[in-house]
């Protein structure tokens, strides 16, 4: 049966709860009903400026009221929605509108109004204009980036809102992933369909979510391992009142198991799931084995998974129509390589890391997430990353380049990391090189960047760009 292109079943839902808080912005409560004026008007600009049902629309805002009514009077515009935000830097943004083929460029201002800047561009992507022609409205997301040119993936919206309908429980919730985020969009479309309400913030900084979270009474907190161990080294949790959290869930990198279990001990009574997702094929539904484990079983309704030689595949009804810039990555059944390493447990899998960040030492596995999170139990370090470099005679070896709380010896801190490590992993997955560099390890998106951060002295002595081995 083909998908009603209609997203009124939302709006319906929206209806339902008009006294209720939509979101929180600014420290001002919008209510259900004053959002659905909102769309309304939204609606109305959309016709003011001329702007034809089926085009191709950047939205380029964070979580705002304007922002969200926006989005959902673009959705009922059958548009094909491009959301960027200020994490992507001026120059990728001008690539991002051009692969996509915007026309339409909305963005929204500081009052939270909205203006409209049209390109002249002449839509020829055939995958976009066949999407246009059913008239179903669309959105592109787009890849890091983190490995070369980023990649498109178009969806088709109303195959991704189809989970949305049915009914979950209705909670209160940060919205730390962004509006261009798989994970950002998910948290939107899952709130607004179960009345629940979105808490905006300005800034994704620990104590500006901790006090968020104690202020507003925030009950989720969907966010990624990297900023969760923030928020532990920086001891927002002691300052702000966290109890009023009911589920942390956290995706897009791999857990560190040390992470985990101290966030477990803060916050016994919350629970810690697991989230898996891709921009390609959206989110699956998750439960973990229990709050202290990274064992986690995947899928749900729309959702089948395998695992092939280690590699998680899955196949999805919400799976995106292709990229707008590469080869279709689905196989001749219409299963996708995730690219992620997992064991299995029965049903239960343990998610090791991307494929293509293992590290082969001399013939042995070594999983970047499984070493760090070690490392990052070892007093004073802030942050770890672990990737590989080419080595002669075991064709790779480890590096590892931290973030110290505060300046120290390169030679007496290679001393206590050989220390550290031993008896902890076996030596082949010990780092072989150390570098000490004080920029940040982690993109605007709280992901980890291996391999980064600038060298500087911030936390290092004389020896602050000193590559040695242990």
């Amino acid at each position: 049966m083909p998908l009603e292109p209609s997203i009124q079943w939302l709006h319906d839902r929206m209806a339902e709860n008009p006294g209720r808080a939509a979101m929180i912005w600014r420290q001002q409560s919008v209510t259900y009903a004053r959002l659905i004026d909102l769309v309304a008007r939204a609606r109305a600009t959309l016709d003011t400026w001329g702007i034809p049902r089926g085009e191709i629309a950047s939205l380029e805002g964070d979580f705002s009221p304007g922002a969200v009514a926006m989005l959902l009077a673009l959705i009922d515009h059958a548009a094909v929605v491009v959301p960027l935000t200020d994490a992507v830097p001026p120059h990728q943004r001008d690539e991002f509108l051009d692969i996509a083929e915007v026309r339409a460029r909305i963005s929204v201002d500081a009052e939270d109004g909205w203006r409209v800047e049209m390109r002249q561009v002449v839509p020829a992507n055939p995958i976009t204009q066949g999407l246009v022609a059913s008239g179903c409205p669309g959105l592109v997301l787009f890849s890091s980036g983190s490995t070369g040119r980023s990649k498109a993936a178009l969806h088709n919206l109303t195959a991704l809102l189809e989970k949305f309908k049915v009914r979950r429980h209705t909670l209160r919730s940060l919205t730390f992933l962004l509006l261009d985020h798989i994970g950002g969009q998910n948290t939107l479309y899952y709130l607004l369909s179960n009345g629940g309400t979105i808490v905006s913030i300005d800034r994704r900084d620990p104590d500006t979510v901790a006090a968020a979270i104690a202020e507003y009474r925030v009950e989720l907190l969907p966010t990624s391992p990297t900023f969760l161990n923030l928020l532990l080294i920086s001891e927002a949790w002691k300052r702000h009142d966290l109890s009023s959290l009911k589920r942390v869930t956290y995706g897009t990198e791999v857990m560190p198991e040390s992470t985990l279990k101290r966030l477990h001990e803060i916050l016994p009574a919350a629970e810690l799931l697991q989230t898996y997702g891709l921009s390609e094929i959206g989110i699956l539904r998750s439960k973990s084995r229990d709050s202290s484990s990274l064992w986690v079983k995947v899928g749900g309704e729309g959702f089948e998974t395998k695992v092939v030689d280690g590699i998680l595949w899955i196949r999805a009804q919400s799976a995106m129509l292709g990229y707008l810039n590469h080869p279709s990555p689905f196989d001749a059944d219409g299963w996708f390589n995730t690219g992620d390493m997992v064991e299995v447990d029965g049903e239960w899998i343990r998610i090791l890391g991307r494929q293509s960040e293992i590290i082969n030492v001399g013939g042995q596995k070594v999983y970047p997430a499984e070493v760090e999170s070690v490392l990052l139990q070892l007093p004073g370090v802030r942050d770890v990353s672990v990737s590989g470099e080419k080595n002669a005679i075991t064709g790779n070896m480890v590096v590892a380049r931290f973030n110290l709380d505060k300046a120290e010896p390169l030679s007496e801190f290679k001393r206590r990391v050989r220390e550290f490590c031993r008896g902890r992993i076996e030596p082949f997955k010990s780092p072989a090189k150390i570098e000490l560099v004080s920029g940040d390890q982690f993109s605007a998106r709280f992901k980890k960047m291996r391999g980064t951060g600038e060298r500087g002295p911030a936390v290092a002595t004389q020896e602050q760009v000193e590559r040695t081995k242990c």
